[in-house]
């Protein structure tokens, strides 16, 4: 089939949707809702069978639904409306959910039901629920759905009762700290998770959104006073405990864009008093982003850091991490990452918010090729990359810097950088990748394959190509057990020691061919010209992604329908080959080719940031 992704923004339910309908053979194109011209003409131009809505936050226009079928994904149970759906089922505690997919009609929500899909809720963030649950149950409902469409012979079904939900305001979500208990303000907050956070007043007079919320057992004070801080997040008295926020933006005032940051960078010297309380690993709730424990033979090195973006600190202290582990006697060591994102690469808004965002780029950088090098020199044991989530960028070569990569089937990766700006990276991949791809078969055309089309794969596309050494089906939970089950089997090999003698020799002669340094010097040499060269669009596109500029186009990659080709297919299609690709129609606000390409976005000015409508899941 023909399918039109119609989408707010390429987020991570999309690209999932997207990488599940490409393995089954359909062609794809996506169209930024961008306003009702854009779309017209993008369904004029590919002529879809069916368009696709995942993740839009306004309706879609009548002539698009009369002319073509457009399904719906929402994040909701058959009969649920409205924009808010995820944020009230986890504020008001539903036990169950689900997704359904559903016909647009003029009516928002309320058209004929497609396919829907329930699932047990969980209590966790709105964002990671998103990421996982939304997600899976959605890959089921749309293909359900698009099995049914193309077979032809299903009438679809309308609800036999349904209800709408207005849009949760900061009136719904305010904290009472007076009165409110940790539960409710953990409950609260992740209602908000990812957007549009609780907005609220912290220590320091300024409103500000708060995000990443975990209950705390040990820690007490005067209800909403901060008594604690630790790794850049602020833990706040409630009545009966306390909570850590590790994530505030400041609210957003005209002609100052604000960005989500970590809580003490955002609060700064308010915090001077604040007591710093590293977590203590007795079992109490608290919060954590990076610890190490040992099960048997095997040790496992946890980071969930937020979003998968991992800042120069970060990296130092997960560098330090893993030297500490090396004194472990482990014979295996699993990296997992956290459940929603293993790494993302460097963290685009810290640097954003440094007072040179190219210099404090160049230091992370160099802090996650520290991190890659001390995996790489990691020769006295096995190293295990358990990717449970995403990753992208520089997250996946950091993931390849291990011995083996075991990935979870349902994940995403995006193992390139072009669309930060045609950003050159690093973290050894230019070592990285083409041994990679040789021990699968493939020779230095295959680097093209998985750098330059800057779409994204599944871990399955991703193991044809040698990135990923297994593939283990099911949710986190059985993918955690899994992980364990084969560290362990690891660890009881009788051979393992040849292994690691086979290993390190094999870097002595890698060190020989060519030492890690010359690769890592080239890599830097490029990435100096990207931070600190006459071509801004690195430090645009980061912009653009940090302050979520809206976009003014989609990206050649993806709308295929745009580029000459696909113009000139649509054409014949409808017997008509004079036709010369058309520009964007004004209120497109349509960009030429060339650098736009690569930036996708350009602001002309820091613009607001009214949140208009919630996300119901991060872009990523």
């Amino acid at each position: 089939m023909r399918i039109l992704f119609l989408t707010h923004a390429f987020n991570g339910l999309t690209q999932r949707l997207y990488v599940e309908l490409a393995r089954r053979g359909h062609a794809l194109s996506v169209e930024f809702d961008i306003n009702d011209a854009v779309t017209a003409e993008a369904v004029a131009l590919f002529r879809p069978d069916v368009v696709l809505a995942p993740f839009l936050r306004r309706a879609i226009p009548m002539e698009v639904w009369r002319r073509c079928p457009c399904l719906v994904v929402h994040p909701g149970p058959e009969g649920d409306r409205g924009p808010s759906a995820l944020d009230w089922a986890i504020m008001e505690g539903a036990a169950t959910w689900g997704v359904t997919v559903l016909q647009a009609e003029a009516a928002f929500d309320a058209g004929p039901v497609w396919a829907s899909v329930p699932f047990p809720m969980r209590p966790a963030a709105k964002s990671s629920l998103y990421r996982n649950e939304v997600t899976e149950a959605a890959v089921v409902a749309v293909l359900e759905a698009l099995a049914r469409l193309e077979r032809g012979d299903h009438h679809p079904r309308r609800p036999a009762a349904s209800h709408w939900r207005p849009l949760m305001t900061q009136a719904d979500r305010r904290i009472d700290w007076e009165t409110d208990g940790t539960a409710s303000i953990v409950r609260k907050i992740h209602a908000g998770d990812g957007s549009p956070g609780v907005l609220d007043v912290v220590d320091d007079g300024r409103p500000c959104h708060l995000f990443g919320a975990h209950a705390e057992e040990g820690l007490r004070g005067p209800p909403g006073r901060i008594v604690a801080q630790r790794e850049g997040a602020i833990c706040r008295a409630t009545v009966d405990g306390a909570v850590w926020i590790t994530h505030l933006r400041r609210q957003a005032s005209p002609g100052e864009p604000s960005a989500k940051l970590p809580a003490a960078l955002v609060l700064g010297g308010a915090l001077r008093e604040v007591p710093e309380v590293p977590a203590v690993a007795n079992g109490t709730t608290t919060f954590r982003d990076l610890w190490y424990e040992r099960r048997g033979a095997v040790g496992y090195l946890h980071f969930p850091l937020h979003n998968g973006a991992m800042s120069a600190g970060q990296c130092r202290r997960l560098t330090a991490a893993c030297q500490e582990a090396r004194r472990d006697d482990a014979r295996v060591l699993v990296l997992m990452g956290g459940d929603d994102f293993w790494s993302n690469g460097i963290h685009l808004h810290v640097i954003e918010a440094a007072d040179s965002p190219a210099d404090e780029s160049w230091r992370t950088i160099n802090a996650m090729d520290d991190l890659c090098h001390a995996l790489l020199t990691t020769t006295d044991r096995l190293v295990v990359a358990a990717l449970h989530g995403n990753a992208a960028a520089g997250g996946v070569f950091l993931a390849l810097a291990a011995d083996r990569v075991v990935a979870r089937e349902g994940i995403v990766l995006n193992p390139h950088y072009r669309n930060m700006g045609n950003l050159h990276g690093s973290e050894y991949w230019t070592y990285l990748l083409p041994k990679r791809l040789a021990r699968a078969g493939i020779g230095p055309e295959g680097i093209d394959a998985v750098m330059a089309r800057r779409l994204p794969m599944g871990a399955p596309e991703a193991r044809a190509l040698g990135l990923v050494d297994e593939c283990l089906p099911g949710s986190v939970a059985e993918f955690r057990r899994a992980v364990a089950k084969l560290a362990e089997d690891l660890a009881a090999l009788p051979d393992l020691d040849d292994i690691l003698r086979r290993k390190s020799a094999e870097r002595e002669t890698d060190e020989r061919v060519r030492p890690l340094a010359a690769y890592r010097d080239d890599e830097l040499r490029r990435m100096r010209l990207n931070f600190y060269g006459f071509d801004p669009s690195y430090h645009v596109a980061r912009y653009n992604f940090v302050f979520r500029v809206p976009h003014s186009r989609t990206p050649l990659h993806l709308a295929r329908h745009r580029g000459p080709r696909g113009v000139m297919a649509s054409c014949r299609a409808i017997g008509r080959t004079d036709q010369k690709p058309s520009p964007p129609p004004s209120g497109g606000r349509g960009l030429g080719e060339g650098g736009a390409e690569a930036l996708d976005m350009v602001p002309v000015a820091p613009p607001p940031h009214p949140d208009p409508l919630p996300l119901e899941g991060e872009r990523e």
